[in-house]
């Protein structure tokens, strides 16, 4: 391999006030730049980003696109050129923190560093979440955790695990179900084979969804603890519940869902989301804005949702019918 080992990737849409944090951290990490190469993909900021970039990171790289892709494009952008296994030079890891967070200076050391002996141990670890926290504390002064990567709940949605609770409290596994998609590092093999990032996701749940995809080509999630960065939660999209945010989150949700889940999780989820969408219409509660979101993402989540279920039927049926085969032959083998 030639070039940097690892490549960090920042994505940012109006975000000139937001990066100058994020990528000081990513400089003044404690790995070379033999090592270790920025790039920050911009998706069409009209804010000022790239003449920041310009005169104070001229040594980062950036790919400026045509149009606001969301960080899901953004993402699959930055990531493209590592998707060609013929391609030489590739850099072995791919990190990602969001334009809202900073590392600590040892992290994404201790990311690979983590990767690395999982790899020596003999283990398929696609990815390594790290502990992000969250720049607020608590009434008592406590730093309070944001991640220690993904969970799914009962109903098939994906949270952060540990979220708000104090960091000296958490004693999280080390295996997890999926990375946060904000402060993390990626296999570039493993991102390779689970087909990378999926663009059409726009905002929130790619990381969810490529965890999923991971596990189906035979990879894990781990999280390193000390590796630790700190987040200004939901900065970048200005905070608060929004109503890009519950479209995409709905949306994201049942589409994500539908690619991976049971049929039955993926109606349960479906009713329980419009019963709230119906209760927020009815008694309020929220802003109208918002109650219209959830409504809209719902609508569009629809058809690739059911797409979504018959092509997971599908490949379970096959998967069942190659089952069978093989249990055939099998039984034939030891019959003769």
């Amino acid at each position: 391999m030639s070039g940097p080992r690892v490549r960090a990737v920042v994505v940012t849409w109006n975000g000139a006030h937001l990066l100058p944090a994020c990528l000081d951290s990513l400089l003044a990490q404690d790995l070379g730049p033999e090592v270790l190469e920025v790039l920050v993909v911009d998706n069409a900021s009209s804010d000022g980003t790239a003449r920041l970039l310009a005169e104070r990171y001229p040594s980062v790289r950036v790919l400026t696109l045509g149009a606001n892709l969301g960080f899901a494009g953004g993402v699959a952008a930055g990531t493209a050129d590592l998707l060609d296994a013929a391609a030489g030079g590739r850099p072995e890891y791919v990190a990602l923190l969001n334009n809202d967070a900073r590392f600590e200076p040892d992290a994404v050391r201790l990311l690979v560093k983590a990767a690395d002996a999982a790899a020596l141990a003999g283990e398929h670890v696609g990815a390594v979440t790290a502990t992000v926290l969250l720049e607020e504390r608590d009434s008592m002064g406590r730093v309070l955790v944001n991640s220690t990567g993904n969970v799914l709940t009962g109903t098939g949605a994906a949270a952060d695990r540990d979220y708000r609770v104090p960091l000296d409290e958490v004693r999280p596994e080390r295996e997890v179900f999926g990375f946060n998609g904000g402060a993390c590092l990626l296999r570039t093999d493993a991102l390779r084979e689970a087909g990378g990032f999926d663009p059409s996701l726009f905002l929130y749940y790619e990381d969810t969804d490529l965890s999923w995809k991971l596990r189906e080509h035979g990879w894990t999630v781990i999280h390193e603890h000390a590796a630790r960065a700190h987040h200004r939660h939901m900065a970048s999209t200005q905070g608060g519940v929004s109503p890009t945010f519950r479209y995409y989150n709905t949306r994201n949700s049942l589409v994500v869902m539908a690619r991976h889940a049971p049929a039955r999780r993926v109606l349960a989820s479906y009713v329980r989301q419009s019963a709230g969408a119906v209760r927020r219409t009815v008694l309020g509660g929220e802003d109208r804005r918002v109650t219209l979101a959830r409504w809209r993402g719902l609508r569009d989540a629809l058809v690739p949702a059911l797409r979504g279920v018959l092509r997971a039927s599908r490949v379970r049926d096959v998967r069942k019918v190659r089952a069978s085969h093989q249990e055939q032959a099998d039984h034939q083998d030891r019959e003769a």
